[in-house]
């Protein structure tokens, strides 16, 4: 479906985004494994975190819905049943990538599949320390899904440098450690998203500069409560039209604000964005609050690079589309990461924005721009990626006749994105 988006005057009232996707993700996988029953209140309902919720459906989990709550009656590490079809991923790496670590581990067979675009993102950032552990797992000649795996009589522990920062890479090794002889090391020279480590309570520490965890496979992973906070990566979208569209005074209620996912909070006010935090609390272990987002004059001079763009990496897209409307130049460098997402978001962003009339300079790794200029609006396409979508949906508040393509994507994040930013709260 292709939907234009009509101007807003501004943006007031509450607003609650979906459940983060990360935590989602992980709470449906440790709850499986996990010996007896856990709650998980708020679970994302997005597409991604729904695919594993599925694959853990046909791994011999029993899941029933009380209120807003999902019960998931775990049955411990090894007692995952042989799935009689492949697991589908659909568009989840995360559902891939984390799964894989805990299949590795099992003594039955099992293929992971997706959907066309997951089916041609790079896997051999997993595949290869895990068969370092000694697992048995392959994929495409491409190093791409479906991946096959074969049971192994046991798994080795390993101490990994990780040579690209992946929260998903991280998880996926530390699932496997559960299945490893001896303790399990993973060491980041970046440190990534640590949502993993706090929900198996697992410790980390700094040495020499990088960030250690340690793993023993010994830890009782019993069920549990979870609640999921608001996913940061959704509210941003809705800070950022907060400061574009004069007028708004928006609170978005109950979003996590775990230290490696708040960066975009930096960033925005740092470019003069007006957000304040209210009724901050921590919540079994993750930090929560509300956000009040007022109209703000923004400036840009951003020039993001090295460690600070890991913990950038999924809110990229929607910051470049607020830098269009701040003064002053905005740069991006070593996201190369980006390139091997849903689409090749550096590609897909650099397109969209010189189809708005914005000169822009792209990097193997990056791109830079000067705000602050006059738009038209154009018929851009999504590369069925929902951050793209969503990210240049905000565009369309401030730039006329801005008619986004194949907008259904966004329900792979967020379902009802569209809804809350064209009818709620209207004006």
């Amino acid at each position: 479906m292709n939907l234009t988006i009509p101007q807003r005057k501004e943006i007031r009232g509450n607003l609650q985004v979906p459940g983060d996707k990360s935590i989602s993700h992980r709470a449906l996988l440790i709850g499986a494994i996990a010996d007896g029953t856990t709650e998980i209140s708020s679970c994302s309902q997005a597409a991604d975190p729904l695919s594993t919720l599925s694959c853990i459906k046909q791994l011999g989990i029993q899941v029933a819905e009380r209120g807003s709550s999902i019960l998931l009656h775990g049955k411990g590490r090894r007692g995952l049943q042989e799935p009689s079809t492949p697991l589908d991923a659909g568009n989840s790496g995360t559902t891939m990538r984390l799964l894989s670590g805990i299949l590795v581990g099992q003594d039955f067979h099992s293929v992971l599949l997706g959907d066309s675009s997951l089916c041609q993102r790079p896997m051999k950032r997993i595949m290869d320390p895990l068969r370092q552990m000694g697992a048995n797992i392959h994929g495409t000649e491409r190093n791409t899904a479906p991946l096959f795996i074969e049971p192994v009589e046991r798994l080795q522990s390993i101490q990994y440098t990780l040579p690209i920062p992946s929260a998903q890479v991280k998880s996926a090794l530390l699932f496997a450690g559960l299945y490893a002889d001896t303790p399990t090391i993973i060491t980041e020279l970046s440190k990534t998203r640590d949502h993993t480590e706090r929900m198996l309570g697992l410790r980390s520490e700094t040495i020499n500069g990088c960030n250690v965890i340690e793993l023993n496979p010994q830890i009782i992973i019993e069920g549990k409560k979870f609640f999921v906070p608001g996913d940061m990566s959704a509210a941003a979208f809705f800070l950022s039209a907060g400061m574009l569209v004069p007028g708004s005074n928006l609170i978005i209620q109950n979003v996590g604000l775990n230290p490696s996912r708040r960066r975009i909070l930096d960033i925005f006010k740092i470019m003069g964005g007006n957000i304040q935090i209210e009724n901050e609390r921590s919540v079994e272990g993750e930090p929560i609050g509300d956000l009040v987002v007022k109209y703000s004059e923004l400036r840009s001079n951003l020039d993001l690079h090295g460690a600070e763009v890991v913990d950038l990496i999924d809110e990229i897209p929607i910051l470049a589309v607020t830098a269009l409307f701040a003064e002053g130049t905005f740069r991006i460098r070593d996201a190369r990461e980006l390139r091997a997402k849903e689409t090749d978001r550096i590609s897909a962003i650099v397109n969209n924005l010189r189809l708005l009339g914005c000169e822009v300079e792209e990097y193997e790794d990056g791109f830079a721009f000067e705000g602050r200029k006059e738009y038209s609006g154009a018929l851009l396409p999504s590369y069925g990626d929902h951050r793209i979508a969503m990210s240049f949906g905000i565009a369309g508040l401030k730039i006329q006749n801005i008619t986004i393509e194949n907008t259904e994507c966004a329900d792979i994040s967020f379902p009802g994105f569209w809804q809350k930013l064209i009818y709620s709260q209207k004006s």
